[in-house]
């Protein structure tokens, strides 16, 4: 009788075993189904449907998409700033996000890539709340002599720890990744600022730089992503979002 019940008990622990086998299995394979966030494509179908001019009109002429790469035809507009062209902006915000895009610059080219903007009628450009991650020609533009708005750089605030942008003409991989105010810019597969925003000590950066009279400038935790317009051709492709 003894026998039986050493025997019982064993396959008891063998079935149970089974079990927690079989429910750890599963268990994996619904962590392995969960969908993790995904990367969206902000000129999916080589068009202008996710973005418009900043001001709420239609995107101009001046920028168009060519075999995936989106520019700025910079002698088919009236100026910088009116006419064909002007910044143009993502319909939807983002808070925390992941984005990642090439560019490649003219000579003696500006642009930038400009990452929570808040658009509003008393916000009469872009650049009046959001931020900036330098896209310049180092070498040939007369803004590359003032430190911090050389490429890569958070414009006018903090300077890359090192240069890592590639010549004129030539195409950079660019990333900007701000989570719960931890903000990075990576430049070419190099980190080159990593900073906090809206503590105290970006508070005083801002009071430093040449947005201090710009009311409400960097405090906006949400926003849009704009394309400038500098009146310069520039090339923009493979620009991808995640939100985190």
């Amino acid at each position: 009788m003894k026998k039986n019940y050493i025997l019982i008990a064993a396959l008891a622990g063998i079935l149970a075993s089974c079990s927690g086998e079989k429910a750890t299995e599963t268990e994996t394979e619904e962590v392995a189904a969960a969908p993790a966030e995904e990367w969206t494509d902000l000129f999916a179908n080589n068009d202008f449907s996710n973005w418009h001019k900043y001001g709420g009109a239609e995107v101009g002429k001046a920028w168009k998409i060519e075999n995936g790469e989106v520019y700025l035809d910079a002698t088919n507009k009236d100026n910088w700033e009116e006419g064909d062209g002007g910044d143009i902006t993502t319909n939807e915000e983002f808070e925390n996000f992941h984005l990642k895009y090439d560019w490649k610059i003219s000579q003696n080219g500006n642009s930038g890539l400009i990452f929570y903007t808040h658009e509003a009628p008393e916000y009469e450009r872009s650049y009046h709340t959001g931020l900036e991650m330098q896209v310049l020609d180092n070498e040939g533009h007369p803004d590359a002599k003032i430190i911090s708005h050389r490429a890569g750089d958070l414009y006018d605030l903090i300077v890359s720890s090192e240069e890592t942008v590639k010549p004129y003409g030539e195409w950079n991989s660019a990333e900007i990744i701000s989570n719960n105010g931890k903000l990075d810019l990576i430049l070419n597969g190099t980190t080159v600022v990593s900073t906090t925003l809206w503590t105290p000590e970006w508070e005083a950066l801002v009071a430093d730089s040449k947005f201090k009279n710009m009311p409400n400038w960097g405090t906006f935790k949400k926003g849009q992503i704009t394309l400038q317009d500098h009146g310069d051709l520039v090339y923009f492709k493979n620009v991808m979002i995640k939100k985190l």
